[in-house]
């Protein structure tokens, strides 16, 4: 990318002029945690659920805060989920979160722009991959996506299917998305809700997946993902905050006839 368009950073900020702090993190290997990354043979998918998990329970140990909502982002939305579960965290939220796996997302990118023969060899791989079996023998067209390093992380990742991981959460669960997302689509969206009846289902019109307000023209796409002037959608920071603040009610709520009950 041409440069950064602080999606996360203007959501923090946002959510901060409702009175709710946030942390963020660079993950292992980016940014200011590059020094903590592995080598890419030895990274897997919990390694990046492990550490949001340790993050959560620095905060459920903080006075300063009286819960802990989760929020997580496209990827991050099933490392948000496995963590939630890890650590018993106050409430969920997935922005721009797939249904499917990951396996299965990748299938659906690349049989529109892959020629027969090169499909059917993906195919193969993602097979092998999902059986959690390494694949020695990758064409150089392919090998950028399933080099031999990144192979155990694709496994790791791969056993994981949101729809399943977000319907063991018991805590709310807020579901956001956007109409001019490229990447993912509402129907990932929806999918997540089937799984999850429960959970609030809030369909933003006009955001991208970087959380701004653009059309699908691909030329306003490309240049939002670059963009940190452009703000993010004030819906998303209401529906959030608005979220938040209704969940800790309800919990204080719940708390307070718990200790009224008598024995």
């Amino acid at each position: 990318l041409a440069g950064q368009n602080n999606s996360l950073k203007l959501l923090a900020e946002g959510l901060a002029d409702h009175g709710i702090a946030s942390i963020r993190y660079d993950k292992r290997g980016i940014g200011e945690s590059a020094a903590a990354g592995p080598e890419e043979a030895d990274l897997r998918f919990d390694t990046y659920v492990e550490d949001a998990a340790l993050w959560i329970q620095q905060l459920q140990a903080d006075s300063r805060f009286s819960s802990v909502t989760v929020i997580g982002h496209s990827e991050g939305s099933l490392i948000g989920m496995l963590a939630t579960q890890k650590t018993e965290a106050d409430a969920f939220v997935s922005i721009a979160g797939p249904a499917q796996t990951a396996s299965q997302i990748l299938r659906d990118q690349l049989q529109p722009r892959l020629p027969d023969a090169l499909w059917q060899q993906n195919e193969q791989i993602l097979a092998a991959l999902e059986q959690g079996n390494i694949v020695t023998s990758v064409p150089p067209e392919l090998n950028m996506l399933y080099r031999s390093s990144v192979q155990p992380y694709l496994i790791s990742w791969f056993r994981y299917t949101p729809a399943q991981e977000i319907r063991r959460l018991t805590v709310p669960v807020l579901i956001v998305q956007g109409t001019t997302d490229i990447q993912v689509p509402v129907s990932e969206a929806q999918a997540l809700k089937m799984a999850k009846p429960d959970a609030e289902l809030r369909i933003i019109e006009g955001m991208n997946h970087v959380l701004k307000a653009v059309s699908l023209d691909p030329e306003q796409q490309n240049a939002s993902y670059s963009d940190p002037t452009l703000p993010v959608v004030p819906e998303l920071v209401e529906g959030i905050s608005q979220f938040i603040h209704t969940s800790e009610m309800r919990r204080e709520s719940n708390q307070s006839l718990h200790r009224n009950v008598p024995n």
